[in-house]
C-alpha cells in the first residue's frame, strides 16, 4: 500500500500486477461485485441471533452506556467499551492479540496505522478515534507468521474484509477469532490533518500528533475539538464548527468508495460500538457508548460485567440504535439508492438496496449530490492548493461549499431561506 496525491492509501506493484491479482481482490474486496454481502457473512456467523432488523443487521443484545471501572471512558473518545472488550478478552486469554490503530509517527505511517498489541498498556494506547487512512495487510502478514489467537478492531468495510481473508485462507480464519466493529460514516484521506494545520496557520510537516476529536467532559461529546502536537512542543486546536470543512456530513476528503457502501454499524463484527448521537447521552461530555453485541460469547462476558457493576449499560432496542445513527442510515440506504442510479460506466456494485430515485424529493436529491460534489473535489482542489502553495485557495472553495451544504440541509442563511419559500411553494 502507498499514498497517491490525494493522501489516499492505493495498492502498488510492479507492471502487471493488477491482472495476476485481479481473481484475489474479486473474492475479498469488500466492495467486489464478486464478494458475498454482509448479510451472507453475518447469516453464516450469527445463525441463532434473535433479533435481525433491516438497519442494524442481525444481534443478541443492544445497549447504551459506558464503561464504570478503571479509566476507559476517560481515555476513550466515547464510553470506553471498545478499549474494555479488547483489554477484558485478553485479560481472559481468549486472545493473544489485538490488530488496531494507534499513533505511529514517521513517514512510512504518518500519523497512525495498525498495530497488534499484546498487553493492556499497550490497548490503552489505541484509544480515541483515528480518522486517518490505515491499512491492515502488515498486521494480516504478522497474524499469517506467528501463531496465536486474534482480535482485530476496525470499520465496516475492514471487518468485512477481514472475513472475506478468512473464507480464503484457512490460516486466517483460525488465528482470527475475534472482530470488534466501529460505526462509521465515512473515512477521510490523510489531507484533513493537511487541512486543519492550514487553517490553523502550521505547515502540515510540523505536525506531530493529531488528536481529532479531544475530550472535554464539561462540553457535549458532539462538540468535536481539532487538536495538533507541532515538533517544537507546542500545540494549536481548533473547535470543528469554526473549521471551512468541520462538518462531517457534507463529506469533504470522503473517500470514494463510501459513496458505495451499505453497512453503518458493522453488521458482520462479534459486536459493534458507537457514539450514542441522542439525548441526554449526546449533551455528556464524559462520552457514551451504544453497543451491539452479535456474538454469544461476548454477550455472555458483557452481560456478567453489567452484573458485576463494571459495566453501566443498559439494554436497548434496535429502533433506539437506529435512532442514535439515523443520518447515516438514510445516507446509506435512500441516498445509496439513489446514488446508485448515477452509475453509468465502469463496475456496478451489487448492494443490499437497489438503485431508485423514488419518493426523494429535489432538495434532498440536492443534498446528495452536493456531497458527492464535495467528497469529490475537495480531494483535487486541496491537492491544487498544496501543488501550488496557497493553501487559501482550498480554504475559500471549503467555506464556500460548506455553506451551500448547509443551505440545503439545514436551511442556513438567505439561500436557505430562499429554498425553504421554493420548497414550499
Amino acid at each position: 500500500m502507498g499514498w497517491d496525491g490525494y493522501r489516499q492509501l492505493k495498492p502498488q506493484g510492479p507492471p502487471g500486477w493488477r491482472e495476476t491479482a485481479t481473481p484475489h481482490f474479486a473474492a475479498t474486496c469488500p466492495f467486489s461485485p464478486q464478494a458475498v454481502d454482509e448479510n451472507a457473512i453475518a447469516e453464516d456467523r450469527f445463525p441463532a441471533a434473535p433479533v435481525a432488523d433491516p438497519r442494524i443487521g442481525r444481534f443478541e443484545a443492544a445497549y447504551v452506556g459506558h464503561v464504570a471501572e478503571g479509566d476507559f471512558r476517560a481515555g476513550g473518545s466515547s464510553g470506553g467499551m471498545v478499549s474494555w472488550v479488547a483489554a477484558e478478552l485478553l485479560r481472559r486469554g481468549l486472545i493473544d492479540g489485538v490488530a488496531h490503530v494507534v499513533p505511529l509517527p514517521g513517514p512510512a505511517a504518518p500519523h497512525f496505522g495498525y498495530r497488534i498489541s499484546r498487553s493492556l498498556d499497550q490497548i490503552a494506547e489505541g484509544a480515541r478515534s483515528r480518522y486517518h487512512p490505515v491499512h491492515l495487510a502488515h498486521v494480516l502478514d504478522e497474524i499469517r507468521r506467528v501463531p496465536g489467537r486474534y482480535a482485530v478492531v476496525g470499520v465496516p468495510c475492514f471487518v468485512k474484509a477481514v472475513h472475506l481473508a478468512r473464507a480464503a485462507e484457512p490460516v486466517l480464519a483460525e488465528r482470527i477469532t475475534a472482530t470488534l466493529g466501529l460505526f462509521c460514516g465515512h473515512m477521510k484521506s490523510g489531507r484533513l490533518v493537511d487541512s486543519f494545520a492550514w487553517q490553523l496557520d502550521v505547515d502540515p510537516d510540523g505536525v506531530t500528533a493529531v488528536d481529532y476529536r479531544r475530550k472535554d467532559a464539561d462540553r457535549p461529546a458532539n462538540w468535536y475539538t481539532a487538536h495538533l502536537t507541532l515538533a517544537d512542543g507546542s500545540a494549536r486546536w481548533q473547535d470543528w464548527w469554526h473549521l471551512a470543512d468541520g462538518d462531517w456530513g457534507a463529506g469533504f476528503f470522503q473517500n470514494s468508495a463510501c459513496n458505495l457502501c451499505d453497512d453503518v454499524v458493522a453488521e458482520t463484527a462479534d459486536i459493534a460500538f458507537g457514539d450514542a448521537w441522542v439525548e441526554p447521552y449526546a449533551s455528556d461530555g464524559r462520552g457514551t457508548n451504544v453497543v451491539i453485541v452479535r456474538a454469544p460469547v461476548l454477550r455472555d462476558i458483557v452481560a456478567a460485567a453489567i452484573g458485576e457493576g463494571r459495566l453501566a449499560l443498559e439494554s436497548v432496542d434496535a429502533d433506539f440504535i437506529a435512532g442514535t445513527q439515523d443520518a447515516g442510515l438514510r445516507h446509506r440506504r435512500e441516498g445509496l439508492a439513489y446514488r446508485l442510479t448515477w452509475t453509468r460506466r465502469g463496475i456496478r456494485p451489487k448492494k443490499r438496496v437497489a438503485p431508485s430515485a423514488a419518493g426523494i424529493g429535489w432538495r434532498r436529491k440536492l443534498v446528495y449530490r452536493t456531497r458527492a460534489g464535495i467528497a469529490a473535489w475537495s480531494h483535487r482542489i486541496a491537492w491544487a492548493a498544496d501543488r501550488v502553495g496557497m493553501p487559501g485557495l482550498y480554504i475559500r472553495w471549503a467555506k464556500a461549499s460548506l455553506g451551500l451544504y448547509q443551505a440545503l440541509t439545514y436551511s442556513r442563511g438567505r439561500l436557505g431561506a430562499w429554498l425553504d419559500r421554493l420548497e414550499r411553494r
